[in-house]
């Protein structure tokens, strides 16, 4: 399949993640995105893995439309929290947390084992992306950024961890700090949706798998 003859449904429920997918994937020639159905459900995260996760997601919505779908699962992992919370990135507050509540536990939960230098907040951010097709193959592609997790949020752009964490080599600024283009550029969605997008522009059916 030529990448002018694809289109794929944007399966992630949460708004900001699929506007990021959106304008990253938007410069791909010929390639046409189609919204979330409204009546599609949520999709339980059950996955042992990110790629679980993003797997699941993508094929519920192939299942709903029968058009190839592109999803992502993301993971915060904190090296002095042992690498959590890992794919409970999302929910580390609980079930129906909010940006806020996760960002919350996560300074408490570096505060109550004695992280506090900047050197004992390491932190590595990994995104899968994967477009799953109707025929049962499917393309995955891992990002990742590595960065510090800050002692309290900063800036007022992005969503979700993006206030408390800093990437390397940007002069300690947050994610919520930057421009869209320039959280495009460091971040590990950017960076696993744009090498999708490569593998996408590639057209290439030798990238897919069962």
């Amino acid at each position: 399949m030529t990448v002018a003859a694809l289109r794929l449904v944007v399966a992630s429920a949460n708004p900001d993640k699929a506007a990021e997918i959106v304008a990253i994937l938007e410069s791909v020639p010929g390639l046409e995105l189609v919204p979330r159905p409204a009546s599609a459900r949520d999709v339980e995260e059950s996955g042992d893995t990110l790629i679980d996760n993003a797997r699941l997601k993508a094929r519920a919505l192939v299942e709903v439309t029968g058009v190839a779908a592109v999803a992502d699962d993301t993971g915060l992992e904190v090296d002095a929290l042992g690498g959590a919370p890992g794919v409970y990135s999302a929910r580390f507050a609980g079930e129906h947390a909010s940006y806020a509540d996760n960002v919350a536990k996560l300074l408490d939960e570096l505060e109550k084992v004695g992280a506090i230098a900047a050197e004992q907040r390491s932190a590595s951010f990994r995104c899968v992306a994967l477009v799953a097709y109707p025929d049962g193959s499917e393309v995955s592609v891992d990002g990742k950024v590595t960065g510090t997790i800050t002692r309290a949020p900063l800036g007022e752009s992005g969503f979700g961890y993006d206030p408390v964490f800093a990437p390397d080599g940007y002069g300690g600024r947050t994610f919520a700090e930057m421009s869209p283009a320039e959280k495009h550029e460091a971040s590990h969605r950017g960076k696993a949706f744009g090498a999708l997008a490569a593998r996408l522009t590639a057209g290439s059916d030798s990238s897919r798998h069962r």
